[in-house]
């Protein structure tokens, strides 16, 4: 993914979704808002009912050309056809996965709040790297990924960087300057409405 000279949201599915009836509600986020990327990133090791999100998913996004990536599960990944895959191990498994994937694959990597594990993963092939997450009380061990990162990393590196975890409209738009995407997942799908949401954390960038 090439970093934008603005913001573009990159779309996390939740943990859990419901087959009767996401794939309609994916489908109206994309009608409604630009996206650059989807990221399924389900719980669980349940193959079979991965591999069938995966394909309601991936219908969904090739027909509104969006790439869809899938998270850890990198034989899934090449199996049934997606884009790449996005990694939660921060560098460990970067190199193994760009030697499986092939070039023209999409290779992510999450970095929580560590810039060296980001180099690291830039260095071994990562298209982007992730860090968070930068908001919300209750997520993760409690620590956030601080402007001070993605200000730094916009600076020096230029592997393209998404800013994810507990965003809110005030937190994108201090972030705006210094990150490439911002990750949007729960913070859309907990609601009636996600797109509505969407373009209200959306209308904050400018």
């Amino acid at each position: 993914m090439e970093p934008p000279e603005q913001p573009q949201i990159y779309l996390i599915t939740p943990p859990a979704i419901t087959l009767s009836t996401f794939p309609d509600q994916l489908a109206r986020v994309l009608d409604g808002a630009e996206i650059a990327c989807i990221r399924l990133a389900l719980a669980g090791n349940d193959e079979e009912a991965i591999a069938k999100a995966a394909d309601a998913c991936r219908e969904v996004a090739h027909a509104h050309d969006v790439a869809l990536v899938i998270s850890n599960h990198l034989l899934l990944a090449q199996r049934l056809g997606l884009d790449g895959v996005h990694l939660d191990d921060g560098a460990r498994s970067v190199r193994a996965a760009r030697k499986e994937l092939g070039p023209d694959a999409i290779v992510g990597s999450f970095c929580g709040v560590s810039n060296h594990d980001g180099m690291t993963a830039g260095e071994a092939g990562a298209d982007y790297v992730a860090f968070g997450p930068v908001g919300g009380e209750n997520l993760g061990d409690g620590t956030r990924a601080e402007r001070d990162l993605f200000q730094w990393w916009s600076e020096m590196i230029e592997v393209p960087v998404v800013a994810e975890g507990g965003l809110t409209p005030s937190l994108m738009r201090d972030l705006a300057p210094c990150t490439d995407f911002f990750g949007i997942g729960d913070e859309i799908w907990s609601k009636d409405d996600p797109l509505i949401e969407l373009n209200t954390l959306v209308a904050a960038i400018g």
